[in-house]
């Protein structure tokens, strides 16, 4: 029984400090695949997003290749998987990599957490976009939290 107390209080720990932290880091594919309708299209590209909730600030770093027209305009919007939605970060017509920030409303910070938000190039080619992504934790969080969800139940059973 002492076990799985410790067990327990080092997980509840864990959880109370990365539920308040302020940084959220994801990584994701784009492709042609993801778009609404989904296209053809041979392009691809991948993208590494930071979201600081402490100060509503979005990074991201984005790269592309194959497209099969020049990118007109690229933005993250609000959506769930399979939705197309409304545009709310305005990135712009940029070569690879595309590097920046922006500082974002607590609605579309919300929307993020949830997994409500994706990001896509737009060609001439696919007006409507060329290539897409959803905006989804990195897988290696996302094991980590399963890690810890194993340790604790691998203990109960000792």
């Amino acid at each position: 029984m002492k076990k799985f107390v410790t067990a327990s209080l080092a997980v509840a720990a864990f959880a109370g400090i990365a539920s308040a932290r302020p940084m959220f880091h994801y990584e994701f594919p784009l492709s042609g695949l993801e778009e609404v309708p989904a296209n053809a299209s041979p392009g691809v590209g991948f993208a590494i997003v930071d979201l600081n909730t402490d100060t509503n600030m979005l990074s991201w770093t984005i790269t592309y290749s194959g497209l099969v027209a020049p990118v007109t305009a690229s933005h993250f919007h609000q959506a769930a998987p399979g939705v197309n939605g409304p545009v709310v970060v305005n990135v712009g017509a940029l070569p690879s990599p595309i590097i920046g920030s922006a500082a974002i409303t607590d609605a579309f910070e919300t929307a993020i957490l949830a997994g409500n938000a994706y990001y896509n190039l737009h060609t001439s080619a696919f007006p409507g976009g060329e290539i897409r992504g959803q905006v989804v934790p990195t897988p290696g969080a996302l094991a980590l939290v399963g890690l810890g969800g194993l340790v604790a139940a691998r203990r109960r059973r000792d």
